[in-house]
């Protein structure tokens, strides 16, 4: 009967937060919508987006401000929502598959490979048969290329375990790293060089409403596998592999079909965002907190978080320095520093 009344008060637990934070998620995109160069009030934001929508509703604004809402600053935003959820989600995926509470899409070195294919897009012109979206495949297909090297190594030794992917994905995240710097090197182009460079640490500003389907569908069908078909064994593969093996869970195959899942997400998010730290290490331990370990629980909630959080450091990174604008990774770092350092204190102390 406890057990019973203890689930029961989880359940609305979880419901309240997703509730509060799905209205949270709104308020800060009407406002993020709102807010730059040209403010505008959070009530034209909602009518030029419904009038947009449904073709209803007296024009009462000024046309500059329906293009600025309508084709500027409302894909930006949405597309920080689907990439700040992608990348909670992302990293919850991998601290379970690894078991280790450190771990976010950096860790298999995925982000290095976009990032040496944006660089060798920006500078040498390689996927120029992409046309507008020459940026955006390259620095995928480098993601690609880096987890399928990630996935070799590891099983270069045999069984695919959680120690291995983590030294295959450290090592080849550093060797990729220095091929994008030697890229910048060998270019010669200031120019280029600092494209590359506002690039690696992240931003919105590429968001097309073409290009919104793709991270959707990614961010969506991701989340929605991780809710159905995978949260059971996530957190059987949080505990351990003896008890995966004992539920019938094959950890090594599972770890694999998790690796090439991540892998195709991460690569979509930051070939359409740049490359985004922390988010996916900090959120998964904020989801935890706020409604226990259980990833049924856990992704929906770091979904809306990091949602929430990559919006609102747009902004700050639209605003700070305005009319200059701030790469947004700089910002996420500034967020999740301090949070990176009180976990490094409460793991010492043994209260993590």
């Amino acid at each position: 009967m406890v057990d019973i009344l203890g689930i029961g008060a989880q359940r609305r637990r979880t419901a309240l937060w997703l509730v509060a934070l799905t209205a949270g998620l709104l308020g800060t995109g009407v406002f993020a919508v709102g807010t730059g160069a040209i403010a505008i009030p959070p009530a034209t934001v909602a009518r030029i987006i419904a009038h947009q929508l449904s073709g209803l509703g007296e024009v009462t604004w000024a046309p500059p401000h329906e293009a600025i809402v309508w084709s500027v600053r409302l894909p930006r935003v949405l597309l920080g929502m689907l990439v700040g959820a992608g990348l909670a989600v992302c990293g919850v995926a991998l601290q379970a598959m690894v078991r280790n509470v450190l771990a976010d899409p950096y860790l298999l070195g995925i982000n290095s490979g976009a990032s040496s294919g944006a660089a060798a897009a920006i500078l040498f012109g390689v996927g120029a048969g992409f046309g507008q979206y020459a940026l955006s495949a390259s620095a995928f297909l480098g993601a690609l290329a880096a987890s399928l090297l990630v996935f070799l190594i590891a099983r270069g030794g045999g069984r695919i375990t959680s120690i291995r992917l983590l030294l295959a994905g450290v090592a080849v995240g550093y060797a990729l790293y220095a091929t994008t710097s030697f890229l910048i090197f060998a270019s010669g182009s200031a120019e280029g060089a600092r494209s590359v460079m506002f690039w690696l640490l992240g931003s919105l500003g590429l968001a097309r409403w073409d290009a919104l389907l793709a991270v959707a569908a990614v961010v969506v069908g991701g989340t929605t596998l991780f809710l159905t078909v995978a949260g059971r064994r996530l957190d059987a593969l949080a505990v351990g592999d003896e008890t995966a093996h004992t539920l019938g869970i094959a950890p090594d195959r599972f770890r694999l079909r998790l690796l090439v899942v991540v892998s195709l997400g991460v690569g979509v998010l930051v070939s359409a965002a740049g490359s985004i730290g922390f988010v996916g290490l900090v959120v998964p331990h904020l989801a935890r907190r706020l409604v226990g370990a259980p990833h049924v629980r856990v992704v929906p909630v770091a979904a809306l978080l990091g949602a929430i959080l990559l919006v609102a450091a747009d902004v700050i990174a639209r605003v700070l320095l305005a009319p200059q604008e701030i790469p947004i990774g700089i910002i996420t770092a500034l967020l999740g520093a301090p949070f990176l350092l009180l976990l490094i204190r409460r793991l010492h102390g043994g209260t993590a």
